[in-house]
């Protein structure tokens, strides 16, 4: 790039951005001829896409602003006006945001672009869970929904995550179309920046009690012990981690008749600087939960839940006899969940001819374990692509042939009971989970590891390995995955290795590449059943013993992240034999793939 080229967006961002703190930063980084700097946040852009945006604040077109939101606001009216002509006049959109810095301005920075093109507005007034934006989607009917969410992302960061009037997650070709329309509509009008409007603007409604109201009264339907929850010892401690999910989560504990839990009360109220924790991701483990597990010990509580800081996502830890905490993995809650949702179905509808109907879903790098249930039990089980976008928009798909989606889980603690809302739910997730804890308790005297191994002894052990490795230079990524395709370096195809260490591989599915070579076919080649991106990585390993393993980039934080399982086949096999060779293949797998030296990958913090 010539110095010609950043001039002159240096000149376009001076000239667009308004907000005097952002446009500082620009200025200041040209009066220190900070140059690189200047080139990597003016000469790029975020990339729009399924996720939507998210990304670190701060000036500059690869970074979360006024200018970018008001930009992307400008693109997706446009993109949502030619998907749905006048009735984005009638049902208009619903907008939703989080307790971060700046969530509530970008809000209303979005807000006000649909406003002054006269498309109703559904702006929630105050801080909201994720769920409540699809929910409201298809309580209103409204053609998208925007949630401003960082998710468990770090206090610098944001987002911008949308969905479609079906109520999930935007997927292709929705994602490209708007990007398209961004690009088209760089050049923020004057009046997209004045916000003083949208509180008073006739066509600006506040959903926010008809909402709480209304999900938490579907909320109930979820519960099937009601009349019993509160009759119980168990003592249950929660923690929203500084984010949005403690109202809320007392609501939904109401809903289900559970007794009130005990808060972690240094971490009740919203803090976008989330002073108590690095890491505000449940999901990174007892690092996350240090507080929630004193909480838990001064208060002699057994079981701990968690949300995320938008309250999407849920993490449980159940207190062992020794003392010891065990924090549940994403396909540990999902086995227990999955059990319980299955377990009340079966008993509330006898009749086996309707299982043919009802689906449960899972990402494809989760545990299995549902398919395994389901196989036994008789309803139906389908993977998806990784993401809950996939899961939402196939949960739409099976409604619409009248089929009945009664649980949907990826790994990564996200899971969908029932299908009011299609998307993950932390909120409804933790009332069911609290529920099946005082059953487990009260009718079966049994704990929510004892209930993990009953379900492993009756449909199959399964047992997962997955981490991940932070790679922030993108030639690295690109170069680990290319060196895997090209495994002789003498051929210019594609050439899979068909061993890892002392493992043979059987199959291996390239959904970047769109390929799929099995070497117990001779080498065949095919084209994979899942649709393929050559924007992101993933490959997925299929071993002679059974294990799937699948490695993939992260489509929202700069991580090259590992899936594992081994489902037990072979009973002369101990369980601490099958994890011990599913930790060698790992192993192996970090050694010959991976190659963090090589690649400058940097280890999961512990």
């Amino acid at each position: 790039m010539t110095d010609a080229v950043l001039n002159e967006k240096i000149e376009e961002w001076l000239k667009w951005d308004k907000n005097p703190k952002t446009k500082a930063e620009i200025e200041n980084l040209v009066n220190e001829q900070n140059y690189g700097e200047l080139k990597s946040r003016l000469l790029e852009r975020m990339e729009f896409g399924t996720a939507g945006l998210r990304s670190r604040m701060g000036a500059g077109y690869t970074m979360m602003n006024d200018l970018t939101i008001i930009q992307t606001g400008q693109g997706f009216l446009e993109y949502l006006k030619e998907q749905f002509g006048l009735d984005l006049h009638k049902y208009g959109i619903i907008i939703g945001y989080d307790a971060r810095h700046n969530s509530n301005r970008f809000a209303k920075l979005t807000a006000n672009i649909f406003l002054r093109e006269n498309v109703p507005v559904y702006l929630f007034r105050q801080i909201t869970p994720t769920p409540f934006v699809p929910y409201g989607i298809l309580k209103y009917k409204c053609c998208a929904g925007i949630m401003v969410t960082a998710s468990h992302n770090p206090k610098e960061d944001n987002g911008y995550k949308v969905y479609f009037n079906n109520g999930a997650q935007i997927i292709p070709p929705h994602d490209q179309g708007i990007a398209g329309s961004i690009l088209k509509n760089l050049e923020p009008k004057i009046e997209s920046w004045n916000i003083d409007c949208v509180d008073s603007h006739p066509l600006r409604k506040d959903p926010y009690d008809e909402v709480y109201q209304s999900y938490f009264e579907d909320l109930k339907n979820l519960s099937h012990r009601r009349e019993n929850n509160s009759k119980t010892s168990l003592k249950i401690t929660y923690t929203a981690m500084h984010g949005v999910g403690h109202q809320f989560s007392i609501e939904s504990f109401k809903s289900f008749n559970l007794n009130p839990f005990i808060p972690v009360v240094e971490q009740v109220q919203p803090d976008p600087e989330f002073p108590t924790v690095k890491f505000p991701n449940p999901e990174e483990g007892k690092s996350s939960l240090n507080l929630a597990i004193k909480t838990a010990n001064e208060n002699d509580s057994t079981l701990i839940v968690a949300n995320d800081p938008d309250a999407d996502r849920l993490a449980i830890a159940e207190k062992l006899p020794n003392g010891e905490w065990k924090i549940f993995n994403g396909n540990e809650i999902a086995t227990l969940l999955g059990w319980w949702i299955w377990f009340n179905y079966k008993q509330e509808n006898p009749n086996t001819n309707e299982y043919k109907d009802v689906y449960m879903l899972y990402s494809t790098v989760s545990s299995h374990i549902l398919k395994s249930i389901a196989q036994k039990e008789g309803f139906n089980c389908e993977d998806t692509l990784t993401g809950f976008k996939w899961m939402g928009n196939r949960a739409h798909e099976l409604l619409n042939q009248n089929k009945k989606v009664i649980f949907c889980f990826e790994e990564a603690i996200g899971f969908m009971c029932g299908s009011r809302v299609l998307d993950k739910d932390g909120i409804s997730a933790e009332a069911v989970c609290s529920e099946l804890a005082v059953f487990l308790k009260e009718v079966e005297n049994k704990s929510l590891i004892e209930k993990l191994d009953w379900i492993y002894d009756t449909y199959g052990y399964h047992v997962s390995n997955n981490s991940y490795y932070l790679c922030y230079e993108q030639h690295n990524i690109v170069s680990m995955f290319e060196k895997i395709r090209h495994h002789d370096p003498q051929n210019e195809d594609y050439t899979y290795p068909e061993y890892c260490g002392r493992f043979k591989i059987d199959k291996i599915r390239d959904l970047t590449a769109g390929l799929v070579v099995d070497f117990k076919d001779d080498g065949k080649r095919s084209t994979p059943n899942f649709p393929t991106s050559k924007s992101s990585q993933m490959i997925t390993f299929y071993f002679e013993n059974g294990c799937v393993l699948t490695i993939r980039t992260s489509g929202t934080e700069p991580k090259i992240k590992w899936y594992s399982e081994i489902k037990e086949t072979d009973k002369s096999k101990s369980r601490e034999e099958i994890k011990n060779e599913l930790d060698e293949l790992v192993q192996s797998m970090i050694a010959e793939f991976y190659k963090p030296e090589v690649h400058n990958l940097k280890a999961r913090s512990t």
